[in-house]
């Protein structure tokens, strides 16, 4: 008879705004991650409209992500100084404004700014999501709030496509693209307002250390050694790969041990690193950050294979390209729905079949367009696509979970950043390598649609052989994560 009781009393405990606030936050999220592949089928017409170059359409992708990164762990630990509430809404107001200047573009160079603004305003505030699930909700109630989370990450990142191939046959390739920025718009505007209305305020944590200041030398070296690592890998190719590209590659590295280094000497300063160094000392937390990077690797860069292929060489609409994903979009749906269910009766399995089913998806697409060739359509991608979208949507929210419960909940909004950055990285990272295969094996043998069909499906087949590769490497990757999650998380 008691455990009916305590399985009620963490429910009685949850105050009557914490569904509120939740709600604010994922439309937030919502819209940040819409916009991680919403752009993929408007790549092509951009490249048509503002002259742009191979790489300026890898870091339209590549570009938003890292910043979008890179901002998570500060705004995160701001978040836990000084409240989530407007942290959130200042980052949310400055997306907005910058979508805006995203669809006012008029070449690529502004396409690019507008679009790592628009990244560094997204992990302004979606740091206060995980957050505030940490501290508003009991550990009873916090499992069908990450569910509800990792659908929202599921569903938008899938969703995108679709939404953004309907705005660019509805209005046009050279009006549409603008459109697909402008659709935050309204959105931002809706969810500013009911952010100051809504979002407790009760949600953030004053520090209690005065000497946890920002650290703004570990920002300085993390953010120097990412980008020291990302310039090469989207430029090198277009640029024939010369010395000063190995050179900044190894530089990148160099930086990112000078920030390890910082931050375990910071720590021991008694300051408030930008990375808690103790966070590391979890297994579990440390495998699972790995495992992030490389399974965004994989995930994000699907969308930008098959629309540059399905568009630039196949020669369909953004419509049509954008409708491939709807069984990707369907199979999330439906695995993030049942994630938490299935990650309380099966622990890690369901991470582990997560996985699997996207490692089958993504060689069984590879196989496809080795086998099929320029003929591939959209019915013969259905079935393999379902299976990988099902696979990640059992495996995002779960896996957020294992990953944040290791850490203390004071420490939620760091870890949050740290799992995020890692996801960033992992995209940004995915899609410029992949973005460096594609348009490195692009050969168009003469001229006529068949000879750049033939083409792009060639450099198409090897992009997506990557992808597989990396989701094969998060396969073995998952089972670094601990069996079960404690229960009381």
């Amino acid at each position: 008879m008691s455990h009916p009781t305590q399985e009620a009393r963490p429910a009685a405990v949850i105050p009557r705004h914490a569904w509120q606030a939740l709600v604010v936050l994922l439309a937030g999220m919502f819209m940040a991650l819409l916009d991680t592949t919403i752009v993929n089928v408007a790549l092509p017409t951009i490249r048509t409209s503002l002259n742009a170059s191979e790489a300026t359409l890898s870091w339209i992708i590549s570009g938003y992500a890292l910043a979008f990164g890179l901002a998570l762990i500060p705004s995160g630990r701001l978040g836990d100084r000084i409240g989530h509430k407007w942290v959130f809404f200042t980052g949310l107001a400055l997306f907005t404004l910058a979508s805006l200047a995203c669809g006012l573009a008029q070449n690529d160079l502004q396409m690019i700014i507008a679009r790592v603004v628009q990244g560094l305003a997204g992990g302004m505030f979606v740091p206060a999501v995980t957050a505030v699930i940490q501290l508003l909700f009991p550990p009873m109630a916090r499992g069908k709030a990450f569910a509800i989370m990792g659908s929202v990450i599921g569903v938008s990142t899938a969703l995108g496509p679709i939404l953004g191939g309907l705005i660019i046959q509805a209005f046009g390739n050279e009006n549409g693209w603008r459109l697909v920025f402008w659709v935050n718009l309204p959105i931002g505007v809706a969810a500013l307002i009911a952010a100051a209305l809504l979002l407790p305020s009760g949600s953030e944590r004053k520090a209690d250390d005065a000497s946890s200041g920002i650290d703004w030398v570990g920002l300085l070296l993390i953010s120097a050694g990412l980008v020291a690592l990302l310039v090469p890998l989207i430029e090198g190719q277009d640029q024939g790969w010369p010395l000063w590209t190995y050179l900044t590659l190894g530089a990148g590295a160099l930086l990112i041990v000078a920030f390890g280094a910082w931050e375990v000497m910071f720590t021991r300063w008694g300051k408030s690193p930008l990375v808690p160094p103790r966070l590391f000392r979890h297994p579990a937390f440390s495998g699972g950050i790995v495992l992030a990077l490389v399974y965004f690797a994989a995930f994000t860069s699907i969308f930008f294979t098959i629309s540059i292929l399905w568009q630039a060489g196949l020669g369909h609409t953004a419509l049509e390209s954008g409708l491939v994903s709807i069984p990707f979009a369907f199979g999330t749906i439906i695995g993030a729905s049942q994630s938490n269910r299935l990650a309380q009766s099966l622990g890690r399995t369901v991470l582990v079949i997560g996985v699997a089913l996207v490692t089958v998806g993504l060689v069984w697409i590879w196989l496809d367009l080795l086998l099929i060739g320029p003929e591939i359509t959209n019915w013969q991608l259905l079935p393999p696509l379902a299976i990988a979208g099902l696979g990640s949507g059992f495996f995002i929210a779960p896996n957020a979970q294992f990953i944040v419960a290791t850490v203390d909940r004071t420490e939620a909004g760091a870890a949050s950043g740290v799992v995020g950055v890692m996801q960033r990285v992992g995209s940004a990272i995915g899609i410029a390598v992949i973005g460096s295969v594609f348009f490195g094996t692009l050969v168009v043998a003469g001229p006529g649609p068949a000879a750049l069909a033939t083409g792009f499906t060639t450099s198409a087949t090897a992009a997506m052989g990557v992808s597989a590769a990396f989701s094969v490497l998060a396969l073995l990757l998952v089972f670094v994560l601990p069996k079960r999650v404690d229960a009381r998380y």
